[in-house]
């Protein structure tokens, strides 16, 4: 039997200080000051250091990570470029190598706290390769990491032949959610038919969908209207999710705000790819160049559970990543503008609670009950954790320390000055900034 685990002067997400949460099979089983070692318990000083949930990516391509450079390099840096880069590499693909990139990544993962991952897998492929081999490191990894699998018709589910039947094929062998990617079918009326069908098929098994929607600069791409209006029509409300949005950027803000109110009457999610959304939107703008990253704060300030996703890492699409959602959070916050100390916070959620709502996971938080999972970070507060990207002290799932990390710290000589530097120290008390 697993031994009980004891986090003693821990700074919580919301600002409590100096607790301490007892672990017992799996669960957290006390919180708050105080709290005695149970004999034989492990414990972890967190010396005030911040306590938070895992982090969560609620999008990621698992199949493709890892693989930049194969068979050759993104040289436009495009979105286009890249699907085409994919189908050339898809045929080379192995079961084995893409499961050992999987797994490398996994690894990386949980070394940076993030233990949940939504994965879209590419199901264009009569082989089911793809699929085959996430199922099984879905399988291999259960123990320590939360990995859900979408159905994603990378080439269209209308536009790529025996695409639908293949998506149901991968439903059979266990993917959990549908996905869809409308702006890419051959026109906008098919698109919207792609949508219709893949919720009904998604209602009829009982599953979320999460659909790469608009994820384009051309502000005439309303597909997520679509999704709303078959979310309410279904039934759906809470389980579906439009992934990236990228052409309400460049939508008039007239139009945007009657989209983001139907979004929310429908309860559907969204999520933002803030590194990737970044990068290959705006590539046929001179300047000025659009940012391509969605209206975050206006979703979030109409009630809409909002995400942040690392997308992808080292592929076709993007050559750098590390598996580090406070970089994606960091990403976000300055390409939203929300510089303010709640907006930090609100960016800080997008990579915790807020995907772990979208994900639908069971137990989250730092509650009495919920699952012992944790990260201790380096850092007094989620917006010092964004400021430092900080280190990753503990890593903690149902109990155990899956990771550990030594403190980050800077030894300097220096004449007359101290040999050390506490990135975390400020000389005064930094007053709260309600702007966001």
């Amino acid at each position: 039997m697993p031994r009980d685990l004891l986090i003693r002067h821990a700074t919580l997400p919301d600002g409590r200080r100096g607790i301490d949460l007892l672990a017992r099979d799996g669960r957290w089983a006390a919180v708050g000051p105080g709290l005695a070692a149970p004999e034989g318990a492990e414990v972890i000083d967190a010396a005030g250091w911040l306590l938070s949930p895992p982090f969560v990516d609620a999008h990621f391509h698992l199949d493709a990570t890892l693989s930049h450079g194969l068979p050759r390099v993104n040289a436009s840096g495009t979105l286009l470029e890249g699907i085409r880069l994919w189908g050339e590499l898809k045929p080379m693909l192995t079961e084995e190598a893409v499961a050992e990139r999987a797994m490398a990544y996994c690894d990386w993962a949980v070394a940076r706290g993030l233990l949940a991952i939504r994965s879209h897998v590419d199901i264009c492929d009569e082989r089911l390769l793809a699929v085959r081999a996430l199922r099984e490191v879905q399988r291999r990894v259960a123990p320590y990491l939360t990995l859900q699998l979408v159905a994603f018709p990378q080439d269209g589910a209308l536009r790529s032949p025996g695409a639908m039947a293949l998506l149901e094929k991968a439903l059979a062998l266990g993917v959990e959610v549908v996905g869809g990617i409308p702006h890419h079918e051959r026109t906008m009326a098919d698109g919207a038919e792609s949508v219709k069908r893949l919720c009904e098929l998604a209602a009829a098994h009982g599953l979320p969908v999460d659909m790469h929607c608009d994820e384009t600069d051309d502000p005439a791409s309303r597909h997520v209207e679509t999704l709303a209006f078959h979310t309410q029509r279904l039934g759906l409300q809470g389980r579906v999710t439009g992934s990236h949005l990228t052409s309400m950027h460049s939508m008039d803000n007239a139009y945007a705000a009657k989209l983001v109110a139907l979004m929310a009457d429908s309860g559907v999610h969204a999520v933002a790819n803030p590194l990737i959304n970044i990068t290959l939107q705006g590539r046929y703008d001179g300047y000025p160049r659009r940012r391509g990253m969605t209206r975050v704060p206006e979703l979030m300030d109409a009630g809409i559970t909002v995400a942040f996703g690392h997308d992808c890492v080292m592929d076709p699409w993007y050559a750098l990543g590390s598996a580090d959602m406070l970089e994606v959070a960091s990403m976000g916050l300055h390409v939203a503008q929300m510089t303010g100390q709640a907006a930090q916070r609100r960016c800080f959620e997008a990579v915790t609670t807020n995907p772990a709502r979208i994900l639908g996971l069971q137990g989250y938080g730092l509650d009495v009950g919920c699952r012992a999972d944790a990260v201790l970070l380096q850092a007094r507060s989620p917006q010092e954790a964004l400021r430092l990207r900080a280190a990753r002290l503990a890593v903690v799932r149902g109990g155990a320390v899956l990771s550990r990390m030594a403190p980050a710290e800077a030894r300097l000589s220096l004449p007359g000055r101290p040999d050390a530097v506490d990135f975390t120290r400020q000389p005064s008390a930094a007053p709260e900034d309600p702007a966001g």
